[in-house]
């Protein structure tokens, strides 16, 4: 692993990503130390990246679904909303006059908009070229890079690698009896978590066994019936916040639902909010509240 924490040597990408920020004064320069760099984030992941090493983007898209669906880190007082993630305000972002503007994989905008206003950079997240991860410690490295806040991506990864052996040790010697992730999102479906997912890799880290060893899509995920837990026996299931009201009050009135084995066994455990589709902060939180439920 520690070779992880070391920077790796520079390639054609990471040259290029120093002459950007080199252009941005966001490497080393006075106006580093005189102004933070002004960045807006065009979706959640790269929003939480941004905040991890200490920067606080002056705006990112739906800041009301990062608050509901991510929680943390928590976004900066005064962070100004973009409107959809799908959609950005382009007349906003103008106004903004942002030093960078930061998108992830997979969202399918057209990013030539974006470019008449600022430097882009997308973080290339599940595009198959690495395992969750793994691609977060790359990712960080770059963001890190490009922002000038190497030591701050060094110590987010260590501290993260840290965090997960220390709550690694806390299940030694204990029973450890598989477990479901699962998001809720109406009363006849769940999406649960597997193979090529965030959770999948800390779950490998933590060397707790994932109940859901079936298929699951390049977002690292299934879309099942509820009835088709009954898979997984009385195995325990971590059931993410948020749960919309309307979906709770039926499924607590489900008979579906209070028939499953892992239900009628008491094992389902509700925690906070986590982004599956986070980097480093996303993967030691989810760590801690598995750890806690």
């Amino acid at each position: 692993m520690q070779a992880r924490t070391q920077l790796a040597p520079l390639t054609r990408r990471r040259c290029l990503a120093g002459l950007a920020a080199t252009s941005l004064g966001l490497r080393g320069s006075p106006a580093r130390a005189a102004r933070p760099p002004r960045i807006a984030c065009l979706e959640w992941t790269s929003a939480e990246m941004v905040i991890s090493l200490g920067i606080g983007p002056v705006a990112v898209a739906d800041t009301k679904g990062y608050r509901d669906w991510v929680a943390g880190p928590a976004l900066p007082a005064g962070c100004i909303d973009l409107g959809s993630r799908g959609e950005p305000n382009l007349e906003l972002l103008l106004e903004l006059k942002p030093d960078l503007i930061i998108g992830a994989y997979g969202y399918g905008l057209d990013e030539a908009p974006f470019r008449r206003i600022a430097p882009l950079h997308t973080v290339p997240f599940y595009d198959g070229s690495q395992a969750p991860y793994r691609q977060a410690e790359i990712e960080t490295l770059e963001l890190g890079l490009q922002l000038g806040r190497e030591a701050e991506a060094q110590r987010l990864i260590q501290e993260t690698t840290a965090t997960i052996a220390h709550l690694r040790t806390l299940f030694s010697g204990q029973t450890r009896q598989p477990l479901a992730v699962v998001s809720m999102f109406d009363d006849r479906h769940v999406r649960v978590y597997g193979k090529g997912s965030l959770f999948q890799d800390v779950l490998d880290r933590l060397r707790l066994t994932n109940a859901w060893a079936a298929p699951t899509d390049s977002w690292g995920f299934s879309i099942l019936g509820i009835e088709e837990l009954v898979a997984i026996g009385k195995a325990r299931v971590i059931s993410l916040d948020p749960i919309p009201p309307h979906v709770k009050i039926r499924i607590d009135q489900s008979s579906l639902w209070a028939n499953l084995p892992c239900v009628k066994a008491g094992n389902v455990r509700t925690i906070p909010p986590i982004w599956p589709f986070g980097g480093l902060a996303a993967a030691a939180r989810f760590a801690t509240f598995v750890a806690r439920a």
